[in-house]
């Protein structure tokens, strides 16, 4: 059987999924209501996080398709998968036309000769307008200094949410059929290549079972990869090891299928190397000719992860040591690429990742184990090079309405922010900024205030460059609990003047946690569990009624975002909770007279 394999690349929430859901229901691959989103996490963000692999067959071929993430924070994912398969489908929303990872995906793409298939997909939104996203996504391709094959992109536009493509957008909406002719007629065949030769495989991505132990994804360039098979396992720099193949799978809709035997072309699961890594060559020989190895985008925020010692450390957890925790990193080292960690510390673990989503969801999956610990604030890795300091920079892109530019082009500029780009369209403007990633942490959340949920923000990382100076990142001041005990709606009414309150009225507080921000930006140590004084007069002026606000819920993201240096964020299975590492204000203004 003839073998294509390709990938599903986008930006964000521009259908990937939606649209490689559609293709495996209409080849039969996959039932009504399943989806290439199995995770739990997934489900509830509506955004891909892991790479996924699948397969289908259409007219006696089999596809191998990969799915991949389209958040800039999990852009490590996407850059191993490129290197396996053959074209991309590159999907564009009519509306919003390239957006920030719409570029990276692209540039990666280019750069390693692929050909891409343009899919201008939502062609049914009422602001849709597939003409300037194809005109837009062709800008793009020149500026990243495609090839003039590259450039000749076959387009096709789609509805993925109902399942049809056309060639052309005034063509029959009927199901994908023109979008499958086009993947068998362009994308070249991968099983082409020898058999007969040595074996070359290589991993692109990383899975564990807890019986099979480390999973390896990999493709196989030439020869057959049969189970129990003795290989030799070789890394770019040319050290070789040998191993065996102790079981195979390979893919049919999104299920895994043992196989016994992989021909050239193909993508299969591996089990039996416990070492194996991304980028290595497996070979049945050992002089074969290493592949060319994977690079992956270094981390660009660190910080601490720690046991939680807090004044309720240890009421929810069900692993709360710091070897548990230990373990679990390394664990999710196992699989998580774009994860660093230092384990020099015994109970401190310096955890270094793409962004703060990408911490941030480490951290919800761990809290949903049963983990319990803190963080530290994250801080962006700072390295020298040459001499010269330097940071990672990134890549702003805002389309908000047009009435908002002014505070957002303000609060931007004070974090080191430039603007390079402007272009209005009608009632909404798209603005491009350039700036460091420390600028950004914690702006996400002002943003949301300052459009009225109207805005969409989009960011990549572009490189590091030189240290830009001193930001300041938060105008508010932390409101710090001096008592412990069960919080009271009497004395929350009175500080909600003050600022923005996180928790809820019978919430159990203790000293030294954070329970809101003030607005004035000064540190404001408060008594939440304070009561109203009784007395047996009554008085018109003394029985106002309540108006509580609603609290400002602290997520993982939120904490992250609005922590201070000398703050932890507690993170349990049920609570997610901000703190001061010194928790009465004695200690801490002893702390800060000796500088730590």
């Amino acid at each position: 059987m003839e073998i294509r394999n390709i990938a599903i690349i986008a930006h964000v929430d521009h259908g990937k999924t939606t649209l490689t859901d559609a293709l495996l229901r209409q080849t039969g691959a996959a039932e009504e209501g399943v989806s290439m989103d199995s995770n739990k996490l997934e489900q509830e963000r509506g955004i891909t996080i892991y790479a996924k692999n699948a397969a289908v067959e259409y007219k006696g071929t089999k596809i191998n398709i990969v799915d991949t993430p389209g958040h800039a924070d999990f852009g490590s994912e996407v850059e191993r998968v490129l290197r396996s398969i053959d074209s991309v489908l590159l999907v564009v929303d009519a509306q919003e036309g390239p957006m920030p990872q719409t570029r990276f995906v692209l540039k990666k793409s280019l750069e390693l000769g692929l050909k891409p298939i343009v899919v201008i997909n939502k062609i049914d939104k009422p602001a849709a307008d597939p003409a300037r996203a194809e005109d837009q996504v062709l800008e793009l391709f020149l500026e990243l200094g495609a090839s003039d094959e590259q450039a000749e992109f076959p387009v096709i536009y789609s509805i993925g949410r109902e399942g049809v493509a056309m060639k052309k957008l005034d063509d029959e909406r009927k199901d994908l059929t023109p979008l499958l002719d086009m993947i068998l007629e362009k994308v070249p065949v991968a099983s082409n290549a020898d058999a007969s030769v040595a074996l070359r495989a290589q991993p692109f991505n990383l899975a564990y079972d807890n019986f099979l132990g480390r999973l390896a994804v990999c493709r196989v360039y030439e020869g057959t990869l049969k189970t129990n098979a003795s290989v030799f396992v070789k890394k770019p720099t040319g050290e070789t090891r040998s191993g065996k193949i102790t079981k195979m799978f390979t893919f049919s809709g999104l299920k895994r299928v043992e196989a016994t035997e992989v021909g050239p072309g193909d993508i299969c699961i591996i089990a039996g190397i416990p070492d194996i890594e991304i980028g290595e060559t497996v070979s049945t020989t050992a002089d074969v000719e290493a592949l060319p190895a994977i690079a992956v985008d270094e981390p660009t925020i660190t910080l601490s992860f720690l046991v939680n010692n807090s004044p309720f450390g240890g009421r929810e957890g069900k692993y709360v040591t710091s070897r548990q925790l230990r373990e679990r990193l390394e664990k999710e080292l196992e699989i998580n690429v774009g994860l660093k960690v230092d384990f020099q510390s015994p109970d401190n673990f310096q955890v270094s990742g793409r962004g703060e989503l990408h911490v941030a969801i480490l951290l919800e999956n761990m809290r949903r184990e049963g983990f319990e610990m803190q963080v530290s604030q994250p801080q962006v890795i700072v390295r020298e090079e040459d001499g010269v300091k330097k940071e990672p920079f990134e890549e702003v892109v805002v389309d908000i309405p047009s009435e908002y530019q002014g505070a957002v082009i303000e609060k931007l500029g004070t974090r080191g922010f430039q603007m390079t780009n402007m272009l209005v369209h009608e009632a909404t403007v798209r603005l491009v900024f350039e700036g460091p990633t420390r600028g950004l942490l914690g702006y996400r959340n002002q943003f949301v205030i300052d459009t009225k949920g109207e805005g969409i923000i989009a960011a990549r990382v572009i490189g590091f460059k030189p240290f830009a100076g001193e930001i300041k990142r938060r105008a508010q001041g932390s409101m710090v609990s001096m008592a412990t005990g069960k919080s009271l709606g009497f004395s929350l009414w009175n500080l909600q003047d003050r600022g923005r309150i996180y928790i809820t009225p019978a919430t159990e507080v203790y000293e030294g946690q954070v329970i809101g921000d003030t607005s004035k930006g000064e540190e404001m140590y408060v008594n939440p569990t304070k009561g109203k004084n009784l007395t047996n007069v009554r008085a018109s002026s003394s029985d106002e009624a309540i108006n509580l606000v609603p609290a400002y819920e602290l997520t993982i993201e939120r904490g992250l975002e609005l922590m201070q240096k000398d703050e932890y964020l507690e993170v349990t299975p049920q609570n997610v909770r901000l703190r001061k590492i010194h928790l009465t204000e004695s200690a801490a203004a002893k702390a800060r007279r000796e500088g730590n």
